[in-house]
């Protein structure tokens, strides 16, 4: 059976290794990551440590670590090409090991369940050696909102 054509993932893939691409989320593109693979429910992005990104430590702060999974989740849910638009009911975060100023960090999301209203999602984000760094998980539930029709963005497929 043929999939038919998902205008959400066509707008992700647009965004492959074009660093600092354009989004709509303000602080998805201050965190400025590059996309590297895009599948339905599933991407994977690097990020590079930035000092504004550092605590008092000179680590990167949980909360930015936080607001990576988070973007890329959200993301990973977009690509699904839902009916209605989705938001967060929860994010959890284990931070495993830090990451430096100049560090490039590999972040990979997907999705573990879609469901008719709640989908769920994991993310790890690894060092460029491997290492893994953290991983989060998320639900994310339908506003009941429609999406936008995004399908009129492109020619006929």
């Amino acid at each position: 059976m043929e999939k038919s054509f998902n205008p959400a993932l066509a707008i992700i893939k647009m965004q492959l290794h074009q660093q600092d691409a354009p989004t709509v989320s303000p602080a998805g593109a201050w965190l400025g990551g590059t996309l590297l693979e895009a599948k339905e429910g599933n991407l994977k992005a690097s990020y590079k440590v930035r000092h504004e990104m550092l605590n008092a430590a000179g680590t990167l702060h949980g909360g930015i670590m936080a607001l990576i999974t988070d973007e890329l989740i959200g993301a990973s849910n977009f690509s699904l090409n839902n009916k209605h638009i989705y938001t967060s009911v929860n994010l959890v975060v284990d931070f495993l090991s830090p990451a430096k100023i100049g560090d490039t960090l590999i972040a990979t999301a997907k999705v573990i369940r879609k469901g008719r209203k709640l989908n769920h999602f994991n993310c790890e984000v690894h060092s460029e050696s491997g290492k893994l760094l953290a991983k989060a998980s998320s639900s994310l539930i339908s506003t009941g909102v429609e999406m936008p029709d995004l399908s009129a963005m492109f020619p006929k497929q």
